[in-house]
This record gives structure tokens, sequence and C-alpha cells, in this order.
């Protein structure tokens, strides 16, 4: 078995730092070998000085990490690269500033040959903190490029303040409660912590941020899913209002009246699950509402097996695997969040809890 390549697919707004990140990629000494896929080359703007023989496709940098252009079919280049002497240390791929990274991340998923020589690391999503909220505002792909994300860059974060910050912050949790932000000016998140996630590894998702997810807020039934258990941190949601009543966060919390069309459901449930029902009730959900399902996650707790059963999903194709065993003094419960367009919090939870056993 060839040792799979780790793949980052980097997305995010034209400004918002994708540039930044890559050429530092690109040119710094960092000792790694990387393949670089770019979608325009010449909105990139690598320094051509770095590259040696540009009429090419494969641009090879003094550093010698790798860049290349997609003028064709993201496959095709993958297989190019994979047929190049030498090993790469990881595969970056960029998409358009305005592109769903959805079907860029199911190429890895759906095409044997990449499956076999590469595999998803992660889908990794730079922001501008200055700017986000303008276009949160006005561009479902900037929304989408958001919930899709298994970790954002915060970038900029020198041009705002911390209470603009925390407001921004918190306007992206209400959009994806699972990725972690990594705040950062000028790109320079450490790019041994932003590569080599396995954020898509299943056997990394040993816990799903039970402090976004919380459960144990609001009465049962109680439809928690926009405060991502961030009650109890008052300071993010409300940096800029100077302690008014808190109890009616849901008009402030995001310091603008509109609400963003997706959201993150989050289900818990401390019963154990009957496996068969709860694989024909993900199939049938994601057979239904697949292209607005944008990501969804859990660990789930079936009855008569001692391991737990994880699984994520991107729109329609789903993994599911039973991964290491619960341990005895482990708290035994299962837990899923989807994060997408037009959820039905209400009958999501309906659902999800007709599969206990």
């Amino acid at each position: 078995m060839t040792q799979q390549i780790p793949v980052t697919v980097l997305t995010g707004y034209l400004g918002a730092g994708k540039t930044t990140l890559l050429n530092r990629i690109l040119t710094e000494d960092h000792g790694k070998r990387y393949a670089v896929i770019v979608n325009e080359f010449g909105e990139i703007g690598v320094d051509n000085d770095l590259v040696v023989g540009a009429d090419e496709e494969v641009f090879e940098m003094n550093n010698g990490c790798v860049c290349c252009t997609v003028r064709g079919d993201l496959i095709r280049v993958l297989s190019g690269l994979m047929k190049r002497k030498g090993k790469f240390d990881a595969i970056v791929v960029e998409t358009t500033g305005l592109a769903d990274p959805g079907p860029v991340a199911q190429t890895f998923f759906v095409d044997d040959e990449v499956k076999a020589r590469t595999k998803l690391d992660s889908v990794t999503t730079v922001v501008d903190a200055k700017h986000v909220e303008a276009r949160l505002d006005d561009s479902r792909e900037a929304r989408e490029q958001i919930a899709f994300a298994d970790q954002i860059i915060l970038n900029k974060t020198d041009l705002v303040s911390e209470a603009e910050l925390a407001r921004v912050e918190a306007r992206l949790r209400g959009l994806n409660p699972l990725a972690p932000i990594h705040r950062a000016q000028r790109s320079n998140v450490p790019l041994g912590t932003i590569l080599g996630r396995n954020a898509f590894d299943l056997e990394r998702i040993v816990d799903l941020q039970p402090e976004f997810l919380n459960p144990a807020h609001g009465e049962p039934g109680h439809v928690h899913d926009e405060h991502c258990g961030h009650d109890h941190d008052h300071d993010h949601h409300h940096g800029h209002d100077h302690g008014h009543d808190h109890h009616h966060h849901h008009e402030g919390a995001r310091g603008h009246a509109h609400q963003d069309d997706i959201k993150g459901v989050s289900l818990s449930l401390e019963r154990p699950v009957d496996g068969n029902k709860f694989t024909a009730w993900i199939d049938k959900v994601l057979a239904d509402q697949g292209p607005d399902i944008l990501r969804a996650k859990g660990i789930v707790d079936v009855k008569g097996e001692d391991r737990r059963l994880v699984f994520q999903a991107v729109h329609m194709i789903l993994e599911g695997d039973l991964q290491q065993p619960w341990k005895s003094d482990e708290r035994r419960w299962s837990r899923a969040v989807f994060i997408g367009r037009n959820l039905d919090a209400a009958k999501l939870r309906e659902g999800f809890e007709a599969c206990a056993a």
C-alpha cells in the first residue's frame, strides 16, 4: 500500500490572504516538499523570479516545492503530480474565490486512483477579519466556504478591534460550530499547525467540540442550535453591547438583526442507538437533503457494540466506520452536528431520537 499524500483544500474569498499563504508555502525554507495546485496562476501573483520554466503547467520552485495550474480536470493534474519523481509531503489545492469547495473535496472520495494515492486532510478557509461580515451578508458562496471548513484562518486580525473580532468569531461559529479558528496577521499561521490536520480521518474525530454543542443548556426539546453552547461566554457575544439583558441574545448575538441562512444543528442522545435504524435514517437524510447539507459529523453509541460509530458526510457522500472502543470510565452518548441550509432542527432531532434502541 503506497503512503497516501495528505491534501489540503484551501478556500476563501479574493483578498482574504490565500495568495500570501500560498506564496509562503512556495518560497519559505520549511524543508518540506509541497505541491500547490492553483486555479488561475495569473491571479495568484507568484513571483516569476522564483519559478523555474514558467511556460509549462508545472513550475518547480527554488525551495523544491512545485506549483501547477488547473486548466482542466483536477483528477488529471493530480495523477500528473503523482507520476513526478520524488515524493511530496503534502498537496495544497486552491479553489477559486467563488467556488463551493464541495465538489473539490468530493474528488478525493469518488475517483479510485486519486483515493489510492491521496487523502483529504482538511478544507481550510481563509477569512479576512475586516471584510468578512460584508461578504457573508451578500454572498452565498462566502457563507458556504465557512460552513464547509474543517478549520478557519481568521486573517488581518490587526485591522479590527477585539470587540469586532469577538463579533466576527461569534458569527463564524453560528455558521460552523465545528471548525477551530486560527487568528492570523498576513497569513502568519505556522504551516505545521494547518497542514497535516487529519480532519477527514474518522479515527481523529474523537471529540465533537462539546463546549460548542453543550447539550446541558436548555430544557429537553429546547432548540439550542443558534447559540452553539456559547451562552456561558457572554463576552464573545456581547463585546459590543455592554451587558444588556442577556436573555435576548438571539437578536444581538451577531451584532446584526439578520439571520444567516446556514446554521449548525447539534443533536445528542444519552440512550444507545439501534445501528440499523440509524443507518437507514442517516442515508435518508442525506438522500433527501444532501445538496443542502454541507457537512455532518457524529459519534454514535450503537447498542451491543463496544466500539464507537463515527461518521462524516460531505453533501451526499457518507463515510462511516466503527472506531476505537469506548473506555470503561467514559460517558457513552451519541452526538452529531449537521451544518447546512433549510435544516429543520426539530425534525432532525426527532429522527435522531427515533433511532434509540
